[in-house]
């Protein structure tokens, strides 16, 4: 089974920016679908973005114009470049993802990013 590995994360200021990476130990060429997930303590994880094969990245709604999915198949990777954080995008990010329509989706151990002055 694939294996994901977070990285990226950390502590930075209102406005500022992070990049996580994501790299797999497998191939990401023809999955079905793959993104990144956010845990907010007390909070149940939630969507972020996602891309599926041969299509356009979809955002969810609160990270629109800040946050920008890209993926590298020949690095076996994926990023999440964070562009003006804020204190509520504080949250475990985990990376996943998805071999075929209906499959389990694979997850990655997360990496914390606190956004804090």
């Amino acid at each position: 089974q694939v294996q994901l590995v977070e990285s990226g994360g950390g502590l930075v200021r209102p406005g500022g920016s992070l990049r996580l990476s994501c790299a797999t130990s497998g191939s990401i060429y023809g999955l079905y679908r793959l993104g990144w997930y956010r845990q907010a303590p007390g909070k149940e994880r939630e969507f972020v973005a996602t891309i599926t094969s041969g299509g356009d990245p979809n955002y969810a709604e609160f990270v629109k114009g800040r946050f920008t999915l890209s993926r590298d198949i020949a690095k076996h990777t994926m990023n999440l470049q964070m562009n003006n954080l804020k204190p509520e995008d504080t949250a475990v990010y985990y990376c996943y993802t998805q071999s075929g329509y209906g499959t389990a989706l694979v997850w990655g151990q997360g990496t914390q990013v606190t956004v804090s002055s």
